[in-house]
């Protein structure tokens, strides 16, 4: 990674320092408006929202301008994930075209901060002749867009944390809490499953850890790195470095596991021993009590289970009902996995 340069005595005097305070009392204020917000939210608004958008029988279109566009869209993308027919309309796109994708059965959201914004008005009666039922989400009282949808709710907000009052950021925080907890209060009135969320997102971590079970990743048959106790370690050493697992599984003639023997018991025992290991049985040093999972656990669970207390361990056995080793699951092969 490159550094920055060395900065001359001039270029650190004329260096531009933040009050500890100061920041502070932001937090401490943006907090506050946040506070008014939550206080003051209309929750028989916010109730009729939620049941218009959860019983719609079309898409929910999302749309608004500037830092509300982006807030829009991301509330958009928020209901897609949860399986819910959602998308973000750009108001000037909209009205060079876009507006066709609109039919009767939608919903069209629009989110503006003073429910004056232009565009939004300019595309109210386009959506309204198409017969989409129109519903603002603002901040300031008896707006226009208040006046032309069928459906309004109000966002109380206290002021911005801009000292002008003009920044949008406050505004724009409590429009994206606003929208996401909908968007979850739809999420539990559906009653999605895990599995059903974990569909809607397999590529990336999310996904991976709701629908890889340990069955998915681990090691088996032929990759196994078995042996028995009786076998001499140094017989062993091969099993022990060809497989990629960093130890041996120790079993029985039924395939039941014994133990484990892994290389840094093989350093440890070489340490102590010296010669003598030359005569020693994997059984002899190898542990009687690892750790093991079953099959149908989730991956994400022997992840865990592997960085758990009171040490970290490499591997974990896969073993069935009747303690059969039937696999071997590794950090690197989770880590693979994307995990």
């Amino acid at each position: 990674m490159g550094s920055l340069p060395p900065q001359s005595s001039k270029q650190q005097k004329n260096q531009i320092h933040i009050d500890p305070d100061n920041l502070l009392t932001l937090f401490k204020s943006q907090q506050n408006h946040l506070n008014y917000f939550f206080q003051n939210l209309d929750l028989s608004q916010t109730l009729t929202f939620t049941q218009t958008l959860l019983n719609s029988n079309g898409t929910i279109f999302f749309t608004g301008i500037g830092k509300s566009g982006f807030v829009a869209q991301k509330i958009s993308q928020t209901l897609v994930s949860l399986g819910i027919r959602a998308g973000f309309l750009p108001p000037v796109d909209a009205l060079h075209g876009d507006i066709g994708i609109l039919c009767d059965k939608d919903i069209l959201v629009l989110f503006s901060k003073s429910g004056n914004t232009e565009e939004l008005l300019k595309l109210v009666p386009c959506a309204k002749a198409k017969g989409v039922y129109l519903i603002s989400v603002t901040s300031l009282q008896g707006n226009a867009l208040m006046g032309v949808c069928d459906l309004n709710v109000f966002l109380p907000l206290e002021r911005e944390l801009c000292p002008f009052d003009l920044a949008p950021v406050t505004s724009t925080a409590i429009q994206m809490v606003f929208g996401d907890t909908v968007a979850i209060a739809m999420m539990g009135a559906r009653n999605l499953s895990r599995d059903e969320y974990a569909a809607n997102h397999p590529a990336g971590r999310i996904g991976k850890s709701l629908i890889f079970k340990v069955k998915d990743v681990m090691k088996k048959q032929d990759e196994l790195p078995i042996c028995k106790e009786g076998d001499l370690i140094m017989d062993q050493l091969v099993e022990l470095t060809s497989k990629g697992c960093g130890c041996l599984l120790v079993i029985t003639n039924e395939y039941n596991l014994i133990g484990t023997f892994t290389d840094g018991d093989l350093r440890r025992t070489l340490k102590a021993s010296k010669e003598a290991i030359f005569k020693m049985t994997v059984g002899e040093m190898c542990n009687r009590n690892p750790r093991t999972i079953g099959p149908e656990f989730m991956a994400i669970e022997a992840m865990q289970k592997m960085e758990s207390p009171p040490s970290p361990v490499q591997f974990l056995p896969v073993i069935n009902q009747q303690n059969i080793v039937i696999g071997i699951v590794t950090l690197h092969g989770l880590v693979s996995a994307g995990l």
